[in-house]
């Protein structure tokens, strides 16, 4: 049975030898601390060396550049200026042979397009209106032409080859070949146009060239390896990296300065803010609704296009970005109709919010230095997150480029061997390992788990830093001793950091389970595999809705140990049994006026974050992200990485509201429990709050 905690929080052994609540140098809550829970600090920093190993791993094997571009026929990854020929102009993949395209579009072939002989160039070709284009090899051997030339000449170096050369150009055997078919731009890769120019066939036909069939399959064939899931992906973790600077902006500095704002109008306009904060969030839920309709092209004519460039305007290309923005605006206006919704149902209890957060303001007037501590965790965070993302490219780009193995005939004329060879004319293949799908998982939990990390470790500071105002009665001087946040901080480093590895742990593991189960669940419903029968349906969305629930309480349940490991200095499992009994105790007291105090700061994260979101929006909307080679696939991405960042920046500044609330509360249950239900150490502002809710959840009810 735990022992009273206020007689050792608020009074210390003054000079004298006697309790009392005179001068004294020792600080407040500070009494017989150990380091606990060492084991998990242990696993924590074995964590973090391994999180550098792994990462080392990626920065060794990938090259981000994967993600966007494809493979010429060497194995080079285009744009890329390390490869055998300095290609960092030629970003675009063409594949050379039509015929080649057409036999992987048919339906039962076993050729792939990625064995198909494809090139880089700094344009997509098309046809001549008057005569026959080509497009040959990179030159080499006989061939006296440097890159430059080779470019400037539109990769045509035709008229200088041999006649045995020309010969096996027009059996499709190269060096030089065709251009019979219109290609565009989509995401860096030539699209063929299976609408054949006419012109430029009948030349080909008059030189005696082999039969080139003109078939959808070829359109079709280049748009399923465009479109493929995995391509998908890659574009969308490209955009990530493309777009570092809205990252930057949108996802560090506007919700650093919105924050603080924030927080300084609930210091000196509190009465308000719970207003403005339902108001403002409604408006920019509608708003970013809004963007994503716009980019989904349902609203105006600014949606999203995979071609890059100029093209026919009469000619459309679909693409996987679209849908998932077209499923994003639907996801986004039934959570705008729950929540606005939502807004109208708590209007009648904002005024209780209000006196909640008033507490708030009190603390942080009296302990000025909260509004200034999340800075330093919110540096640190920085730091680590632009690490973790460039770790993250990294991973996700790394591999081995291996040629395929394939039986099919893709004979091509070798210009160094001089010869047509059917050896290794297979084409080349990014190769993943399952060890790099594991690496690219422990990347990803290792990034929420630090994340965790450091947002507990802010929480603890502050919760210490708001006990030693609340055990000092409220007092500024001499009971809250000198610089208290520094003094919580002190104490969080000295003692409790393997309490915070913990807690941060058993919340990053719990989500990190659900996360499977919602992967799986999505692929059952993707193969018609749900239960059929409506009690494996109940059960299923019964289990869906019970993991949630224990996600919420976990998290709920860490954040009040923080509270108590910061007041009592006990270990993480203590310090939330404490907790908990202190709240199921006073639950009848406190419990409605911490929800809507809880949910007011909830509407206030999402402000911050809708509103980088829409900044987000704004940047990329233009004609830096919308051209050339810096252009993203899609804004869904970039937009969503600022969204979280926007929320994890507020969650570390609105912790200073947040835990000031729940600091004072549990201590109060604490103070109350140990005085007969009496609180001694509360504030007045404290006592006439909660008197005030009593009164108010009477006549509002």
């Amino acid at each position: 049975m735990r022992g009273p905690l206020g007689p050792v929080i608020g009074r210390y052994p003054s000079s004298d030898g006697n309790a009392g609540m005179g001068a004294g140098n020792n600080d407040i809550i500070k009494h017989n601390r150990k380091c606990r829970d060492v084991v998990f600090l242990v696993m924590f920093i074995g964590f973090w060396v391994a999180m550098i190993v792994n990462s080392s791993f990626g920065f060794n094997l990938g090259n981000p550049l994967r993600l966007n571009y494809g493979l010429d026929y060497k194995g080079n990854v285009c744009g890329d200026r390390h490869a055998d020929r300095d290609l960092r102009e030629l970003e675009l993949r063409y594949w050379l042979n039509p015929n080649q395209v057409y036999q992987s579009g048919l339906k039962d072939s076993k050729f792939h397009i990625s064995n198909a002989r494809s090139i880089c160039l700094m344009d997509c070709p098309i046809p001549s209106e008057d005569s026959l284009n080509w497009v040959c090899d990179y030159p080499e051997g006989d061939i006296r032409l440097s890159v430059d030339d080779w470019i400037d000449r539109n990769y045509d170096y035709f008229a200088d080859l041999t006649p045995e050369l020309r010969n096996t150009s027009l059996q499709l055997l190269g060096p030089c070949y065709p251009v019979v078919f219109p290609s565009v731009n989509v995401y860096w890769t030539c699209q063929l146009i299976a609408r054949v120019s006419n012109v430029s066939v009948r030349h080909w036909q008059q030189m005696g060239g082999v039969s080139i069939i003109e078939d959808i399959a070829i359109d079709k064939a280049i748009h399923r390896s465009i479109n493929s899931r995995s391509a998908v992906l890659k574009r969308y973790v490209a955009d990530v990296g493309k777009s570092w600077r809205v990252l930057l902006v949108c996802g560090g500095l506007v919700p650093l300065f919105l924050s603080v704002i924030w927080l300084l109008m609930i210091r000196h306009f509190v009465a308000g803010m719970p207003w403005i904060t339902v108001i403002l969030f409604n408006i920019l839920m509608i708003s970013v609704t809004m963007f994503y309709y716009l980019k989904a092209g349902w609203i105006g004519n600014d949606a999203i296009s995979p071609i890059i460039g100029e093209h026919d305007p009469y000619y459309h290309v679909s693409a996987r970005e679209t849908s998932h923005l077209h499923l994003a605006a639907v996801v986004m206006t039934a959570v705008m109709i729950i929540a606005f919704l939502s807004s109208i149902a708590i209007v009648r209890r904002i005024l209780m919010a209000t006196s909640v957060l008033k507490v708030a303001a009190k603390v942080i007037g009296e302990v000025q230095a909260l509004i200034i501590f999340p800075v330093i965790p919110y540096v640190m965070l920085a730091v680590f997150f632009m690490f973790w993302i460039s770790a993250s490219l990294y991973l996700f780009s790394s591999g081995t480029v291996q040629q395929n193995e394939c039986s099919a005939n893709c004979c091509a004329y070798d210009l160094k061997s001089k010869r047509v060879s059917c050896d290794q004319c297979c084409g080349y293949r990014l190769h993943y390992t399952s060890h790099i799908a594991a690496a690219i998982l422990f990347h990803l939990f290792g990034g929420y788990w630090a994340t965790q990390f450091f947002i507990a470790c802010s929480s603890t500071v502050l919760a210490g830093s708001v006990a030693s105002y609340y055990w000092a009665r409220g007092e500024t001087s001499p009971e809250i001793p000198f610089l208290p946040v520094f003094s919580s901080m002190k104490r969080l480093i000295r003692y409790s950091l393997g309490s915070i590895a913990l807690g941060s742990l058993i919340v990053s593991f719990i989500e990190s389970i659900r996360f499977i189960l919602e992967a799986l669940r999505r692929r059952l419903k993707l193969s018609n595999s749900m239960p059929g029968s409506w009690l494996g349906k109940m059960v299923f969305h019964t289990s869906h809705g019970c993991l949630r629930c224990i996600s919420w309480t976990i998290k709920s349940v860490n954040r009040n140990a923080y509270i108590m490991i910061a007041i009592t200095g006990k270990g993480f499992f203590k310090a939330s049994e404490i907790a908990t009994e202190l709240i199921m105790s006073n639950i009848l007291r406190i419990g409605k006026v911490n929800v809507l105090g809880d949910v007011i700061l909830f509407l206030g994260k999402l402000c911050v974050s809708l509103t980088s979101a829409l900044f987000a929006f704004l940047m990329l909307d233009t004609h830096r992200y919308k051209s050339a080679h810096n252009k993203i696939s899609s804004p869904l991405f970039p937009v969503l990485v600022c969204w979280i960042l926007g929320y994890i920046v507020a969650t570390l500044f609105f912790g200073v509201v947040e835990m000031s609330i729940d600091t004072i509360i549990l201590s109060f249950c604490q103070d109350s429990d140990e005085h007969q239900g009496t609180a001694q150490y509360a504030p007045p502002l404290l006592m006439e709050t909660l008197n005030d809710q009593n009164e108010m959840q009477r006549l509002t009810q």
